[in-house]
């Protein structure tokens, strides 16, 4: 394959031809008259023979010129487009990487309604615990569990506190006729029994004693299991009664105590500071800190 001219030369001829003006096309690439000229005698001496006839005052392609100059027109249009449709591609797709909790208890849940705000935007969502660099790995936005803001060059909005309390079922509670007392939660069984999130919730509620001994160990993990095992009536789980206001207000769930415990963690919105002002960046900022105002309690 013989090797392409400079793309520069190749471009200054194009912008010359549909001008037919050298000082026109240089107004158009940012260049001086003179370095156009000197483009376009590269090309022609490349290519071996005049691509423009020299007139006073005018300029127009020769035989060859005129052959030349509506295949080059069509491949820059063809890179033009190509360049275009990308670029509309990465500003029209939002890719959102979110936990797992998060994205099961609330972002699948509402994500719809910013779609349906939002229609010329598509939103790619990844469900994963895994730790992503958002400044170059590519995601726009990370939901991410934070003990507080700390990388540099990220954004961070507070969602909702990961404040937590013992939820279950309204038939396991009535096996020992109801939950007067934190103290009855220790006649149940527990859902992952080992979660430090019983230790601090007993804790803050005065009630000592709490023991993961004879207990079945078992290991769930996700809130949204540990909700699904608690509807079932398979034990007390400590969960995050925000993502189950609709369970407690259908009563598939109860919240016996309104005491809430906290770890110091939360739920948060974070992105690269470089895409602050990107528009679809805004656009979900703004819908999603809107959003979540009842999660965080506020009106």
């Amino acid at each position: 394959m013989s090797a392409l001219p400079p793309l520069t030369a190749v471009r200054a001829f194009e912008a010359v031809a549909r001008h037919l003006s050298f000082t026109k096309a240089a107004e158009e690439l940012g260049m001086t008259q003179a370095a156009v000229s000197y483009q376009i005698k590269l090309l022609e001496e490349r290519v071996g023979t005049p691509l423009f006839l020299r007139k006073p005052r005018q300029i127009a392609l020769s035989e060859v010129g005129a052959k030349l100059a509506p295949q080059v027109e069509q491949a820059f249009e063809l890179m033009r487009t190509a360049f275009d449709d990308t670029s509309g591609e990465v500003n029209n797709l939002l890719s959102i990487t979110s936990v797992p909790t998060f994205a099961s208890q609330w972002l699948a849940q509402n994500l719809g309604l910013f779609q349906i705000a939002h229609p010329d935007i598509a939103v790619r969502l990844d469900s994963s615990s895994g730790l992503v660099d958002l400044v170059r790995d590519q995601f726009d936005i990370g939901i991410r569990t934070l003990p507080a803001p700390q990388a540099s060059g990220v954004v961070s909005h507070l969602l909702l506190k990961a404040d937590f309390s013992p939820l279950l079922s309204p038939k396991l509670a009535e096996t020992i006729g109801g939950i007067k007392r934190p103290e009855d939660l220790l006649k149940l069984p527990v859902l992952d029994p080992e979660d430090e999130w019983l230790d601090l919730w007993f804790a803050t509620a005065g009630v000592p004693g709490y023991t993961t001994e004879g207990r079945p160990l078992s290991m769930l993990g996700l809130q949204s299991l540990l909700g699904s095992a608690a509807m079932a009536g398979r034990g007390v789980a400590m969960l995050t009664p925000a993502f189950f206001r609709d369970e407690i207000a259908s009563g598939r769930l109860i919240q016996p105590f309104p005491l809430l415990a906290s770890a110091g963690w939360g739920y948060y919105l974070v992105y690269p500071e470089s895409r602050r002002n990107a528009p679809k960046v805004k656009r979900f900022r703004d819908w999603m800190l809107e959003a979540t105002k009842p999660l965080r309690g506020e009106s």
